[in-house]
C-alpha cells in the first residue's frame, strides 16, 4: 500500500505523517505538493496538520481551492482511505467531504496536550484493530478545534455511526465531545487528535499506530487477500 502526504502552503506535520507511516508503519509513503494533479497512484491519501495558507480567512478555506483538493475528492469518491488530521480536517470540512464547521476553541486559546479518547466504532476502515469503548492516549494542538454541526446533522451522523472519536473530558467545546468522524461512505476520517504523533512510546504513547495499522489491514484484505 502507498500513501500520499499532501504538502500545503504552511504545513507543518507533514513530517511527523511521513515519519509515522515509513518509520512505525513500514509502508510506502510520498510527499506530494498541493499543485499535484493526480493522485492515481496512491492508496491512501493522508492530509496533516499545520497552518495551511496561514490559516487566512479560516482554517482551510483556501487549501480546498489548491489543485490537489480535486484528486482528493476523486479519490475519496473512489472508495480510497482519505485521512485529515488537525487542520486536514479542516481542509476536509470546507471541501465538504464531511459535514460540519470548526470554531474557535472555547477557551481562546491554543491547546497543546494529551488527550483520552474514547473510541466509539471500530467498523470503519481505520479503526478495526481497537476495541469498541477503548480509551486511547492521542495528543491536540490546535487553536480551532471546537467541532460544530447543527441538530440535523448530529442526528444524521449519530444514526450512520459516523462518529468514531470522542473526547473523554472535552477540550475544546466541541459538541457532543466529538473529536473525529468519517463520512457516510465510512472511508474519510477528519480528526483533530494527532495518531501520528503517538506512535512510538518515546512519544509518550503508541495508541495511534493502530489507526494506521487499520488502514493497511482493511486495504490488504480488500485488494489482495481478494487476489
Amino acid at each position: 500500500m502507498k500513501f500520499a502526504v499532501i504538502v500545503f502552503p504552511g504545513s507543518n506535520c507533514d513530517t511527523d505523517m511521513y515519519h509515522a507511516v515509513k518509520d512505525e508503519l513500514g509502508a510506502e509513503v510520498e510527499y506530494v505538493w498541493h499543485d499535484a494533479t493526480n493522485l492515481n497512484q496512491f492508496d491512501g491519501i493522508l492530509l496533516p496538520g499545520g497552518f495551511s495558507y496561514g490559516d487566512y480567512l479560516r482554517s482551510g478555506a483556501i487549501a480546498q481551492f489548491s489543485n490537489v483538493m480535486t484528486e482528493v475528492v476523486k479519490a475519496a469518491r473512489e472508495g480510497k482511505p482519505v485521512l485529515g488530521v488537525c487542520n486536514g480536517f479542516q481542509i476536509l470540512l470546507e471541501t465538504g467531504l464531511l459535514p460540519g464547521a470548526m470554531r474557535r476553541n472555547e477557551s481562546l486559546k491554543f491547546i497543546c496536550q494529551p488527550e483520552e479518547l474514547v473510541v466509539e466504532n471500530t467498523s470503519t476502515i481505520f479503526t478495526t484493530q481497537y476495541e469498541k469503548g477503548e480509551v486511547i492516549s492521542v495528543p491536540v494542538a490546535h487553536g480551532e478545534g471546537n467541532y460544530y454541526c447543527d441538530k440535523d446533522t448530529l442526528q444524521q451522523l449519530k444514526a450512520n455511526n459516523q462518529i468514531v472519536f470522542t473526547y473523554r473530558n472535552n477540550p475544546n467545546g466541541s459538541v457532543e465531545n466529538i473529536a473525529g468522524i468519517t463520512n457516510e461512505e465510512g472511508n474519510v476520517l477528519g480528526m483533530m487528535p494527532h495518531p501520528e504523533r503517538a506512535v512510538d512510546e518515546l512519544l509518550g504513547s503508541k495508541d495511534g499506530l493502530k489507526l494506521f495499522q487499520s488502514i493497511v489491514k482493511s486495504w490488504r484484505e480488500r485488494y489482495v487477500a481478494a487476489k
